[in-house]
């Protein structure tokens, strides 16, 4: 039987009007907390900040452009993980918004008969399938035990309801963790899914060089999943993390992520690469490398031991449904001597061999993090992301971010950045010694129209809330 997101749920119509200047012209899709003190119902470790919205997803259906999905963290735990994962729906372009909450935690109505019996849960993605079918996925785990898995759900009448949660991985040892997973609907066939992540070993003994960190892969065929398998394994004292998906016009798959090496040791390398299915995903390519990572994050430096948490080792990747261009942005160092930037790369070959393209962020001096790529139905391609542009970082009272979408009509050759917001107090978006508004924001495309979805540290009850820009 179908599972109906939860008693909470609230329509949110023009929940825009008493926010401040920064955010004019925007909707706030989020709103106010819906879980109760104790719902977890086992004593808690960590600092809940209850109220904030981080790390959203969204997608736009592909039969109706004013159809949007998003999904993000609501309430986020200092030591990881939210109480739960909040859903929203709008059918007017972004206008208005109908919010409910997944049960895939125990705050968001989980149970054992339904397959949320978990005390948290983190990384929501959710996608769209060519025909409307809407397909969502999170990472749901215990505090209080080492139980953890990757769960997915669908819905077949646009994310008013979801059919019964599937678990597509658990695990009990605590010497095993899954990460990081995301998932695509095939948008060149109704019912065939991907669902993507790391499942990390070695994890009571960090420090020692017996870890290892697998690429996890699962297809649906029809709406049926497949069992879950490893298809790339950097080996031991290794790991992948952030595996994105991409599906080219002729139907091959393309899966890009960051390998890191050395992970015991306090000098650990990087490198963003994918790997390639031209079968649908039942074989891959060794992986083909993209270019070495590294990044020196983005300090307070009135607060010297508070950092931005952002999205710098994961990788976003989006293809033009035209041409079959790719692009792949991430968040990382482009000079020695430079703060974070925003680096983009393109292939014209399927993925087998990549150019570097000017910055989206236009500044090189200023620190820019946390991008997500999309491309329109007309080939432009958009960059989402925050920055410090403008920013008096002098200023002890504050520390300051700005969200932009960066446009190229012309593959990446050259950029237009507009500001999404005006300049906001990360400060507001503390969750511990990090200020975090998630590890990724979400970018999709109705039609021509680019359309962020962004988390923002705003002013009020809330630390921190989910942001969009309606189409007019």
């Amino acid at each position: 039987m179908r599972t109906l997101l939860g008693a909470v749920a609230l329509a949110l119509v023009g929940c825009g009007d008493d926010i401040p200047d920064a955010f004019d012209g925007l909707v706030l899709v989020s709103g106010p907390s819906p879980y109760v003190d104790g719902c977890e119902q086992e004593p808690v470790d960590g600092v809940l900040y209850r109220g904030s919205e981080v790390e959203p997803s969204i997608a736009v259906d592909p039969t109706d452009a004013r159809h949007w999905i998003g999904m993000w963290q609501q309430d986020r735990w200092s030591n990881g993980g939210s109480r739960g994962l909040g859903t929203a729906v709008t059918r007017d372009g972004g206008a208005t918004w109908t919010q409910a909450f997944l049960p895939w935690s125990r705050c968001g109505g989980g149970t054992v008969a339904s397959g949320g019996d978990y005390e948290r849960a983190t990384d929501p993605w959710v996608s769209f399938g060519p025909t409307g079918t809407a397909y969502a996925i999170g990472l749901a785990f215990d505090n209080a035990t080492a139980r953890n898995a990757v769960l997915v759900a669908r819905s077949d009448d646009g994310g008013a309801t979801w059919g019964p949660t599937q678990a597509l991985q658990t695990d009990e040892d605590p010497d095993v963790f899954n990460d990081k997973e995301s998932i695509l609907a095939d948008p060149t066939a109704p019912g065939r899914v991907f669902a993507m992540w790391d499942r990390l070993t070695g994890q009571l003994q960090p420090t020692m060089p017996i870890g290892t960190g697998p690429l996890m892969f699962a297809r649906a065929v029809d709406d049926v999943w497949e069992p879950a398998r490893a298809i790339y394994d950097p080996g031991v004292d290794a790991q992948t993390i952030g595996a994105v998906a991409a599906v080219l016009p002729d139907g091959a798959v393309v899966i890009a992520f960051a390998r890191l090496f050395m992970i015991s040791t306090d000098h650990a390398t990087a490198e963003l690469a994918v790997i390639r299915s031209t079968d649908h995903g039942a074989t891959w390519s060794a992986p083909i490398a993209i270019a070495p990572w590294s990044a020196h994050g983005i300090g307070d430096p009135h607060r010297t031991d508070t950092f931005i948490r952002d999205g710098s080792l994961l990788p976003s990747i989006a293809v033009d449904p035209t041409t079959g261009l790719l692009y792949v942005v991430w968040e990382g160092t482009a000079q020695d001597g430079q703060p974070d930037t925003i680096l983009a790369y393109t292939s014209s070959d399927g993925g087998q061999t990549w150019t570097r393209l000017p910055s989206p962020a236009p500044e090189p001096s200023v620190a820019a993090f946390t991008p997500t790529v999309a491309v329109n139905a007309s080939g432009a391609v958009g960059v989402s992301y925050y920055d410090q542009r403008g920013v008096d970082l002098g200023d002890a009272d504050s520390f300051r971010a700005r969200a932009w979408l960066a446009t190229s009509t012309d593959h990446g050759a050259t950029w237009s950045n507009t500001p999404l917001s005006e300049r906001f107090d990360l400060r507001r978006a503390a969750v511990g010694k990090t200020y975090f508004l998630g590890d990724y924001q979400g970018l999709a495309v109705a039609g021509e129209a680019f359309v962020p979805f962004f988390g923002a540290a705003i002013y009020g009850a809330d630390p921190s809330g989910i942001f969009t820009r309606p189409l007019p």
